[in-house]
């Protein structure tokens, strides 16, 4: 209309709706979480205060990488944070094999992730360490000793083996752009060698958090160097409280000794309410207390452990409940595969799954034992499924997993899960209904092989 016309813009209000944020939608179709100026502005100041505490502030001068969706809490909140410090944010090209060297190009300081890409991280690096010379193995060795026994003695990462750190993990370091002070994991449990060994050889803070879009991200953070808190989310931000609720059906009582239950929340933190689904907001929100459908262990320490899930839970045939999520995390740090789905129903009696092998590791292994053809070839071959079948029976074993737990038969699909054919949200979280769907004829082969 011009600039000769005077408008008063509408009075800003901290219950005001500042955006709508979609679920990833893995159970179902995304739910559209309207979150306020409060829980935004909330979310901004609270993690601030508490990297100020520990003396890691964020500053104008920190860079990050982003790679998550926008369309994520997680990385949408991590650049709020760096816009309000007027940092630097840098974005990949878009390809996850290409990611590393996008860290390498980018030199960020923070470098937020997902599970499934630390586990790529962690399976490249240590691939790397395995195919160097004995004398390079030898000293990795030591060195990795050395800095986690102090460690675990208390004594922070930059000062457990400084020595070590500039002789063999500065390599480590400077791969990842050398810059790199801390790295965020979110949206699932890290498995613990995972986080470990990233600890130790990145000379950088690993930190876990716990947050969903209807708490607005981050409301549970891990404290840095301290390695009581290794595979925990760490304890709540002071701007929040939470409780766990027993779930008796599960078999977990949040009054035992050791608490174990349903997490809640409440705080300014929390969501307005799902567009045009009040009917979904009554099911999760019960006395100002928002249910997660997350189950939670409190640790000694205060921190807290996410154990299972509500949902992704099912009960075999002679009656023993399965929690899918874990035994996927425990089976997942297998170098010789990049992803797996693990099934079960009430009517069978076992487990069977599927997985994404490594390419590299399965080809060294058919060069090693005389099987011969393309990626795809072998992947079909009854003898390549038999050497990751038994894998992963020694994993099973190792982690003194229960006779239940035990994957019985396997499949091996050459294609990644991914986003084209629905089976994975853009944060690489399995769509567990899509999966049944696209595999369905697979997993009655399975079962029909083993009677």
């Amino acid at each position: 209309m011009g600039g000769s016309h005077n408008f008063d813009l509408p009075e800003k209000k901290r219950s005001d709706i500042c955006t709508i944020m979609y679920t990833s939608g893995t159970t179902g179709d995304p739910k559209g979480v309207m979150l306020s100026n409060e829980s935004l502005l909330v979310n901004i100041a609270g993690p601030d205060s508490v990297l100020q505490y520990l003396g890691e502030a964020f500053d104008q001068d920190d860079v990050y990488l982003s790679y998550l969706p926008l369309a994520h809490v997680f990385d949408r909140m991590f650049e709020e944070v760096f816009i309000y410090h007027g940092s630097k944010i840098g974005f990949w090209r878009g390809d996850v094999k290409l990611l590393v060297d996008d860290i390498a190009a980018l030199k960020p300081t923070v470098f937020c992730a997902v599970p499934r890409v630390l586990d790529r991280i962690y399976s490249g690096l240590t691939t790397r360490i395995s195919s160097g010379g004995m004398l390079k193995k030898t000293l990795f060795n030591i060195a990795y000793k050395m800095k986690l026994g102090n460690m675990r003695k208390g004594i922070k990462h930059e000062k457990a083996a400084p020595f070590f750190d500039k002789l063999v993990f500065s390599k480590v370091k400077e791969r990842l752009g050398g810059k790199l002070r801390v790295i965020v994991s979110g949206g699932a449990p890290l498995a613990v060698p995972v986080e470990e060994f990233l600890r130790v050889v990145t000379c950088a803070y690993v930190v876990q958090g716990y947050g969903l879009t209807e708490t607005c991200a981050g409301s549970i953070v891990s404290i840095p160097n301290e390695h009581s808190m290794l595979g925990t989310v760490g304890p709540p931000v002071q701007h929040i409280d939470v409780r766990l609720e027993s779930v008796p059906e599960m078999g977990y009582d949040a009054l035992s000794s050791v608490p174990r239950g349903e997490i809640c929340i409440r705080g300014s933190v929390l969501f307005s309410g799902y567009y045009k689904r009040e009917d979904l907001e009554q099911e999760v929100m019960i006395d100002g207390w928002f249910h997660t459908g997350d189950i939670g262990e409190w640790q000694p320490d205060g921190s807290l452990k996410v154990i299972d899930r509500k949902k992704n839970i099912f009960k075999l045939s002679q009656g023993e409940y399965v929690a899918v999520e874990n035994l996927e995390n425990v089976y997942g740090v297998l170098q010789d595969i990049d992803s797996i789905w693990v099934y079960g129903n009430s009517f069978e009696s076992s487990l069977v799954a599927v997985a994404n092998p490594n390419q590299q590791a399965l080809e060294r292994w058919a060069e090693q034992n005389g099987v011969t053809g393309s990626f795809a070839e072998l992947c079909e071959h009854p003898r390549a499924r038999e050497h990751i079948l038994a894998e992963l029976t020694k994993i099973a074993k190792d982690k003194k997993l229960k006779g239940f737990e035990a994957i019985k038969a396997v499949h091996l699909d050459p294609l990644p899960f991914d986003i084209e054919r629905d089976l994975i949200t853009p944060t690489y979280k399995k769509k567990r209904p899509q999966m049944l769907k696209h595999y369905q004829g697979v997993i009655d082969a399975l079962y029909k092989g083993m009677k």
